[in-house]
């Protein structure tokens, strides 16, 4: 083209000069000069036929489909082809959507996003958590589903977690199942200003929600929250749903919420063993080696040695029927039959799982709720004992509650005493007190025996009437006016009630 050019200006100033000259001052040859005089238009560089990667060819519908319908980025349509046993580079793959597909955009009114310094916090110095709403197909049918995301924020490690609804028990358990995850808790916890987090998000007045802060307070992290209108406070749990969306929501479709639950978890794992492009270092590994350590521990149940767990979210009660059951929209659902006549408390985890907790918190029952109406959902491990005669022996019975009870020093004393009252039928009133047992902890079932030595009666009627009735008020607490009573006998003078 700079020939072409410097040609036409040489024979313009000098019209008489011949092409031989020209050739022989630009050292180029004379058929070149003459093609330049000849043509009144400069030539354009023609590369010839732009081919196609043989690696490419055999997944170009498949790439086609996946970028032009399904607009997904180049990097997830890399992984797909590579499963379906594309052998190519990435770079044959993106050289075929640059050359082939990809549309040339001069959008002239678009504008650039806002600058904004970034923060970078101490190891185990903050976590972020938020939710994002998509609609993926379940089972062939279109489903709303929240995905729950936490995020360190040194190391970038997340995890992800999924339900069906979105309420503050939902996104408490889905907080609770990362911090299992993590393993431990930040200083801080940066959310967002939803209800479930903040009552009045003013800038001047900020309240948090009751049940929140309870909660952080179980945990001991400080909660902290972004202002409106202000993203990039929050950008590290924002960015990675972008990701989510074009390599794991877009194009996929789910059999049932189970699988969803159990894909998104492994999409997490491969997430983390990325190289990330703010710290340039392996997610898992920047975690395992310079946060996990400095992390906080979770609350532990110093009697049992086991990880204490959150129970604030004590949203709805039933009371459970003579037939065993409680009802929840519309359909029934079955209780272990130890617990008939007493208060329950239920919780819907996720959107998916009915849980059932006993007046101490005790995890009785769970049940996949039922999309029906009308349905009567029975576990028949429920009802197993009841009104039967079919028990597990006398010896088992008492092998269980020995081995459960080994450090209870009058264990043995206890299961003669059943043995010689119940003579008739001692294998079944050990193997429903056995049974009654399991929803309890060690020191409840220890308080119950006990009460039987006190009233020398050993029956499972008994048992059950003691470990589950509500504990008893203290003497102080029946005095509601705080008056100093007498003690010892009172004497009064008859004329004291003389008229």
């Amino acid at each position: 083209m700079e020939d072409w050019v410097t040609i036409r200006n040489i024979k313009t100033k000098n019209p008489s000069i011949g092409t031989r000259a020209i050739a022989n001052m630009l050292g180029i040859s004379r058929n070149t000069v003459k093609k330049a005089l000849a043509s009144d238009e400069m030539p354009l560089y023609n590369r010839g036929e732009k081919k196609v990667n043989e690696h490419i060819i055999p997944h170009i519908d498949f790439i086609k489909e996946s970028f032009l319908k399904k607009s997904l980025k180049a990097s997830r349509i890399l992984k797909d082809i590579q499963l379906r046993g594309y052998g190519g580079s990435q770079y044959a793959l993106y050289a075929y959507i640059r050359e082939f597909l990809k549309p040339i955009s001069n959008d002239v009114n678009s504008k650039s996003p806002d600058a904004f310094m970034r923060y970078e916090t101490a190891p185990a110095e903050q976590m972020q958590y938020d939710w994002s709403e998509y609609v993926v197909e379940i089972g062939g049918l279109s489903v709303k589903i929240y995905v729950h995301l936490a995020i360190l924020g040194y190391s970038r490690y997340k995890c992800y977690d999924v339900s069906l609804s979105i309420t503050q028990s939902d996104v408490l358990t889905a907080l609770e199942e990362s911090f299992s995850f993590f393993g431990g808790v930040c200083e801080r916890l940066q959310v967002d200003n939803a209800t479930v987090f903040v009552t009045k998000a003013s800038k001047e007045n900020l309240v948090w929600n009751q049940k929140f802060l309870h909660f952080c307070g179980f945990y001991g992290i400080k909660p902290t929250r972004s202002l409106p209108a202000h993203p990039w406070s929050k950008g590290k749990v924002e960015s990675p749903f972008a990701y989510l969306e074009t390599h794991f929501i877009s194009g996929n479709t789910f059999e049932n919420f189970e699988e969803l639950r159990r894909r998104l978890k492994a999409f997490g794992n491969e997430h983390n063993l990325l190289l990330h492009g703010s710290t340039k270092q392996i997610t898992k590994i920047l975690f395992e080696q310079e946060e996990q350590s400095l992390l906080r521990a979770l609350p532990y149940d110093n009697r049992t040695g086991e990880v204490k767990h959150y129970i604030g979210f004590k949203e709805e009660f039933r009371k459970v029927t003579s037939d065993c059951l409680i009802s929840y929209k519309s359909n029934r659902y079955s209780v272990p039959y130890y617990f008939t006549g007493k208060e329950v408390w239920i919780r819907i985890v996720y959107g998916t799982t009915l849980q059932i907790y006993s007046s101490q918190n005790k995890l009785i029952a769970s049940h996949a709720l039922c999309l029906g109406k009308g349905e009567v959902i029975i576990n028949p491990e429920h009802f197993k004992g009841y009104r039967t005669d079919a028990y597990d022996t006398l010896t088992m019975s008492v092998s269980r509650l020995t081995k459960r009870f080994a450090n209870y020093s009058n264990i043995h004393h206890f299961i003669e005493n059943i043995k010689v009252q119940k003579r008739i039928h001692p294998a079944r009133h050990l193997y429903k007190i056995a049974n009654l047992f399991e929803y309890y902890d060690d020191k409840e079932c220890v308080i119950a025996m006990e009460e039987c030595f006190t009233l020398n009666t050993y029956s499972f009627a008994i048992i059950k009437g003691t470990i589950t009735h509500q504990s008893k008020p203290k003497k102080e607490q029946l005095n509601l006016f705080n008056i100093t009573l007498p003690t010892g006998n009172i004497k009064r003078d008859l004329g004291d009630y003389q008229l």
